[in-house]
């Protein structure tokens, strides 16, 4: 596994994607953003959340 596919937390997948804590867990809980709970904490991989950004996860029309 590659550096660039650790896991990672929700305060940096929100800067990554440049979006609110709150938008994340909206995109969790709504449209289905690819996110897996480890014990109390989310973790995401940034492929995944690629992934779903192509395929249109994050657009407007779909919430």
């Amino acid at each position: 596994m590659s550096n660039d596919d650790r896991w990672l937390s929700l305060a940096e997948i929100c800067e990554y994607l440049g979006i609110s804590r709150d938008t994340a867990i909206k995109w969790i809980n709504k449209k289905n953003m690819p996110a897996h709970k480890v014990g109390r904490l989310w973790k995401f991989r940034t492929s995944e959340i690629d992934d779903w950004v192509r395929s249109g996860g994050a657009t407007e029309s779909n919430l």
